[in-house]
Formats: structure tokens, sequence, C-alpha cells
């Protein structure tokens, strides 16, 4: 994989430190940079320091191991990196992290993170038989059906997830959408894994949900995660893929266009947090805001911060589980809420079941419970749905 290659090019990164801010340079859009305020936790220098362990001038540590698995994968240094590697960034971290756990090298969360997702099928450690209790014996995907609904580890065993599978699935239901679930037979669809660097496992992923899918005759996907649509989109199509892929807001702005949908008024200010994995990994930033846009009486407010300078939640790189940035008023997911909040917008609206997850914390840690309402997009639709 092109990221092996990163030994003989990650000098090329000399400090400059445009990857720890947005576009204007208001703000310090680096989650890890942000939290701690080192040097070491920003993009230039965790790519010094992989460079100084490469060339055995500091040893490993599990300090040295968590520093770099701080980072969110955000892709917010890949957006303001002025140089023509920039594009490459990611795969350089990715490459350092896979050869970290090649060596044995990892901290404990990350590999209790990759032992979950090895022996349940999802990294937080809850039974397979479980996946679909949620579903209450919905449809199971067959031939015939024109997509498959994708709902990954979140939507299928996280309360806030579940939420959000359950309202899309009314949503997809109220247009008249045939669609079915996989259940209990769902497999994690490996982005973090693949992004923490654990190759072997992301390829026995992929061989596993690429050969279901072909053996269903599966044509269409569609993900409620942007985690699970980005290594769809980008990896399996690669490796094994043989189907299309969409993200649920792309199938919801596409169903009110064709007049499937149709809101009824519903007052409400929102203003919507870009995921990292659909905006800057893949340009998706209209779709969501145009469901949102459609329905009459809601206001669209954006935060200063916003499409490819969106901050990150901190959730990405399997931190919606280990959660390596928590703990302090700088942690990502309350600077973030905070933006929302200042707004004021009395509604934050999702795309994400790790955003909702990270934010859902963050509100009650910033006491903002009753003063910002967090809501995935889908939900934002059903309850317009609902006033008709």
């Amino acid at each position: 994989m092109q990221q092996k290659y990163y030994a003989s090019q990650i000098h090329r990164c000399f400090r400059c430190g445009y990857c720890k801010f947005p576009t204007d340079y208001s703000s310090f859009s680096c989650p890890p940079y942000r939290r701690f305020r080192f040097e070491t936790y920003s993009t230039g220098g965790r790519l010094w320091l992989i460079y100084a362990w490469l060339k055995g001038e500091v040893e490993w540590s599990e300090h040295l191991a968590e520093i770099l698995y701080t980072c969110t994968m955000c892709k917010n240094c890949a957006e303001q990196c002025p140089m023509k590697f920039a594009p490459d960034i990611v795969d350089w971290i990715v490459g350092a992290r896979s050869d970290m756990v090649e060596k044995g090298r990892i901290p404990p969360r990350v590999a209790r993170f990759f032992e979950a997702v090895h022996g349940y099928g999802n990294p937080l450690k809850l039974l397979r038989s479980n996946r679909a209790a949620w579903a209450n014996g919905m449809k199971s995907y067959s031939a015939g059906d024109e997509y498959l609904l994708y709902v990954g580890c979140l939507g299928s065993y996280d309360e806030n997830g579940q939420k959000m599978a359950k309202s899309l699935v009314d949503v997809l239901k109220t247009a008249g959408v045939s669609f079915g679930i996989l259940g209990n037979d769902e497999e994690c669809c490996g982005n973090e894994i693949y992004m923490l660097g654990e190759m072997g496992l992301f390829q026995n992923l992929v061989e596993k949900n690429s050969q279901q899918f072909k053996e269903l005759g599966v044509k269409r996907v569609v993900t409620l995660c942007p985690h699970g649509y980005n290594a769809m989109k980008n990896h399996y199509q690669a490796l094994s893929g043989s189907f299309e892929v969409y993200h649920y807001t792309q199938l919801l702005s596409e169903l009110v266009k064709k007049n499937k949908i149709k809101p009824s008024r519903s007052k409400a200010k929102v203003t919507y947090q870009d995921p990292c994995f659909l905006g800057r990994y893949n340009n998706i930033y209209d779709e969501p805001r145009q469901v949102l846009q459609s329905i009459p009486g809601v206001e669209l407010v954006e935060m200063e911060r916003n499409r490819k300078d969106a901050f990150c939640c901190g959730g990405g790189g399997g931190n919606f589980v280990m959660d390596l940035l928590a703990g302090d008023k700088d942690s990502p997911a309350r600077v973030r809420v905070r933006e929302a909040y200042a707004t004021g917008a009395d509604t934050l609206a999702v795309a994400c079941p790790s955003c909702l997850t990270m934010f859902t914390d963050a509100v009650k840690a910033e006491d903002l419970d009753g003063k910002l309402a967090l809501k995935d997009v889908s939900q934002v639709v059903k309850e317009s749905l609902s006033s008709r």
C-alpha cells in the first residue's frame, strides 16, 4: 500500500505550522494540538517524532505511541498544508502506525480496540448476536431491494446511534425506498482499523463484507456513518468492491429533489457539524445542508469554522471509543459545542454517529442540556414529517 513509502518521504515536512490552523488562521484546528498545546501533538511535530524514531534518535515508548495515536485523522493538516506532498500526510501517519502494529508497539487502548473488533466484530465489545436488537425484526436485505442499509457499529450498538438508525429507517420507509439490512450478519466496516494501521485485520473485514455483498447481489449500499462510507468508497472499491456506495444524506437529498420527501414547517434554528470523513475526505458538504434547508421554517446558521475548515469532534481514529483527547475543557467536542451554542442555534445537527456520541457527553460537560439539542439530520427530517 502507498503509505508504506512514508519512511522515505516524511522528512519533507519542515514544520512550517500551517497544519495547525483553519484557512483564516483564527484558531487552532488540529484537535490534539488544541487539546494539549505541545508542538509534538501537532502534525508537523508528530511527523518529526516519527522521523526521529525511524532514524533511531528516539526510542519507542508508550508515550511516543500515544502521541501518534492521538491524531484523529481529521485531515485538516492536508487541507491547510501548502506543500505538494499535502495529500500524502494521512498516508504517512497510517504508515507509521502500521509499522508500530507490525512491531507490536502500540498503546494498550489501541490493542483493546483491535481485540474487540477481531473477537466481537465491533469496537464496543458487545455480542454479535445483539447487533440487530435495535431493529425490532426489520426486514433483511434480499434480492430485488434497491439499497442495502449498512448501519455500522455505533448505529447498531450505541444508544445515540440506534436513534439515528431508527429515524433514518422511518424516513426511508415514508419515502417508499426499497431497502433491507444485514442484521446480526453485519460486520464492522473497518475504517478505524485501517486508520489505526492494522492492515491484516482491515483486509479480512474488506474480504468478509465484499464477499457477503457479492453473494447477496448488492449493487447499492447506503451507509449511516461517514466512516463506513469512506472505507467502502475509497478502499473497498480498490480492493474487491463492486457496488455503488452513498452516505444517507446524499440519498435524502435526492429524495427531496424528487419530491419523495415533503417536509412540513418546523421552526428551528440549526447549525450543522461537517463530519471529517464526509467533508474533507469525500467533499460532501452541500447535500446535508440541502436537506436541512428543504424544511420550511428551519434557519441554518453556520459556525465560524465550517466545511473544509470545520473543527473535528475528536472521535475519529477510534477515539469515539478510546477518547485519548478527553478530560479537559479543551477537548475537541467541548470546544465545538461551545462554538455551536455561540451561533444562537437551538439545535446542533450531525450526520455521523461518532459526532453524536462525542457531542452528547460534551453538551453535558458544558452544562448545555436543554439549551442546545443534538439531532441527526434524519431526526430533523423525521420530526418535520411527523408534524404534517
